[in-house]
């Protein structure tokens, strides 16, 4: 290979990463409120990871006190989070509350968990 063809190979990477990088979304700007009830699948799954992670944090207290739960197990926080994210990866259009739901159901089944009717 020469050495030519070795630099654009170098220079198409760095454009696809840069992109790639500049296709994330900044959620949290300075003093902008979030509709977390509005927020999509694809915005979750195109941000970056520290807001991910506060995001999802911020969904898992506010499920956990609907549910009056007041347990937290760090490890099985951060499972869900990826769970969520890859359904978010492949539901982009949908709500992340409702992706929410499809794991949570998908937990509880696993789990042996029947809600009341």
């Amino acid at each position: 290979m020469t050495g030519t063809k070795i630099a654009c190979m170098g220079l198409l990477a760095l454009l696809s990463a840069a992109t790639a990088a500049s296709a994330q979304q900044d959620l949290f700007r300075s003093d902008e409120k979030l509709d977390v009830q509005a927020l999509t699948c694809g915005q979750l799954a195109n941000t970056y990871q520290q807001d991910a992670d506060a995001l999802t944090m911020w969904y898992s207290g506010w499920y956990n006190g609907l549910a009056k739960a007041h347990l937290f197990n760090l490890n099985q926080a951060k499972q869900l989070e990826h769970e969520l994210i890859m359904y978010c990866k492949a539901n982009q259009e949908k709500k992340i509350i409702d992706g929410i739901a499809v794991v949570f159901k998908d937990e509880r089944a696993q789990r042996g968990i029947r809600l009341a009717d």
